[in-house]
C-alpha cells in the first residue's frame, strides 16, 4: 500500500513539474509547436486522400513443394506469402509438384520498378526486377513462373480495374485535393522556416541580455 502511495505522489510531481515546464515555455515555442503540428496533420490528409488508383495482378506457377514469394514495389516492400505445391502424376506415371498463386495489389499510377524474390523449399532464392506503366483504373498482370533455379516475369496485359467505379467517381477529387495538400504544406513549411530564422535570433539575444553579470 505504501509503495503505491508513493508511485502515485512520484507520478503526481512528475506531472506537475512537466506542467510547470510547459507554462514557462515562450510563445515562439508554443508557435513553432503549433505549426509543426499543422504540417504535420495537412501531410496526414494528403497521404489519406491520395489513394492508389491501379492495381497489379500477380499469377504464380512454380513446381515448389513449398516457399516464400515476396514482392517490392519501387523497393518498398508490399506482399510476402507462401508458396504451397501438390504431386501429381503425368500420363499417371510422372510425379511432378504444380502450384499456382494469384494475387492482386494496389498501386498508384504510372511507372513503377516491380521486383519479385522467390525463396525455394531446398533454400535457394529466385528473383527478378520488371518495370511498368500503370494506367488510372486499370489492372496489369504479372505472370511469374518460379522453377527450381529459375523465375521469369511477363506482362500479360491490361485490364479495366474493379476499383473504376469508385476511382471514376473521387478521382479528381483526389488529384485535386493531394495538389491542394501539397501546396498548403509547402506554404506552412516555407512560414515556419522563415519564421524560425527570424525568430531564433533575438531569443538567442535576449536571454544572453538577461543573464547576470558576474
Amino acid at each position: 500500500m505504501d509503495q503505491q502511495c508513493k508511485a502515485t505522489a512520484g507520478a503526481s510531481q512528475f506531472w506537475q513539474k512537466a506542467l510547470t515546464s510547459l507554462r514557462r515555455l515562450p510563445t515562439t515555442a508554443w508557435i513553432i509547436l503549433g505549426l509543426f503540428l499543422v504540417a504535420a496533420t495537412l501531410m496526414a490528409f494528403h497521404t489519406a486522400f491520395v489513394a492508389p488508383d491501379a492495381m497489379l495482378r500477380l499469377k504464380v506457377q512454380h513446381n515448389l513443394r513449398s516457399g516464400q514469394l515476396s514482392v517490392w514495389v519501387d523497393g518498398k516492400a508490399e506482399y510476402s506469402g507462401k508458396l504451397a505445391g501438390t504431386v501429381k502424376r503425368k500420363f499417371g506415371l510422372i510425379a511432378e509438384v504444380q502450384g499456382s498463386l494469384s494475387e492482386t495489389l494496389l498501386v498508384s499510377s504510372g511507372k513503377h520498378q516491380v521486383r519479385i524474390q522467390v525463396l525455394s523449399d531446398d533454400g535457394s532464392v529466385q528473383e527478378d526486377t520488371i518495370a511498368g506503366e500503370f494506367a488510372p483504373n486499370a489492372q496489369r498482370i504479372l505472370a511469374v513462373v518460379a522453377r527450381h533455379g529459375s523465375i521469369s516475369l511477363t506482362w500479360q496485359g491490361v485490364e479495366p480495374s474493379m476499383a473504376e467505379s469508385v476511382s471514376s467517381n473521387n478521382g479528381w477529387l483526389g488529384r485535386y485535393a493531394g495538389s491542394l495538400m501539397m501546396t498548403v504544406v509547402g506554404s506552412v513549411v516555407s512560414a515556419l522556416a522563415g519564421y524560425m530564422i527570424r525568430e531564433l535570433p533575438k531569443q538567442i539575444a535576449s536571454r544572453r541580455g538577461n543573464v547576470p553579470e558576474a
